[in-house]
């Protein structure tokens, strides 16, 4: 069996190649990584866009393998969140004839002014991040990501992306 994951950020290969072991008909598959483009924007602002990211990573990496998974994480619209947004992760899995999806759990950043710079002046969440002073890391969704730093690494940007990957494989476990 062979697996692409549509990307080649570290955390979310390490993630499927982890959360893989744990089920008995998938701990085997040859994972393969590709990069691939979307129609969407670098920094997802609405659940639509990112689940219609993590689905087109998914479907543009269907090549010569049985699965394929596409990740996306980005911004959507919360009712009373202080900065009016969370952070979420998508799961697609898409096997050539349908779409499997999943979402990690969501989060706020404590200053909300960290949101509204990536919804207000689109800038991605890692220029976000470095602008108030959290990190000086160029690519923080390829390390901890914001909410390894938020969480004083309790969970981390793998641990996100495993909770959107586990969610989207209830519909492969037999």
């Amino acid at each position: 069996m062979k697996i692409v994951v549509a990307s080649k950020n570290p955390q979310k290969i390490a993630a499927v190649t982890e959360i893989l072991q744990d089920y008995p008909h998938l701990k085997d598959a040859v994972i393969g990584t590709m990069e691939v483009t979307t129609t969407i924007p670098a920094q997802p602002i609405s659940l639509d866009e990112i689940v219609e990211g993590a689905v087109q990573r998914a479907k543009n990496s269907f090549v010569d393998c049985d699965y394929s998974i596409g990740l996306e994480s980005g911004l959507m619209e919360t009712p009373q969140a202080k900065s009016g947004y969370m952070d979420i992760g998508v799961c697609a899995i898409y096997d050539g004839a349908q779409t499997h999806l999943g979402l990690s759990a969501g989060f706020e950043a404590p200053d909300p002014a960290i949101f509204r710079m990536v919804v207000v002046e689109g800038i991605e969440l890692s220029e976000a991040t470095k602008r108030v002073g959290l990190t000086t890391h160029e690519k923080i969704g390829n390390a901890e990501g914001i909410v390894g730093i938020l969480t004083k690494g309790r969970m981390n940007r793998k641990d996100q992306v495993k909770q959107s990957l586990r969610t989207a494989l209830i519909h492969l476990d037999p």
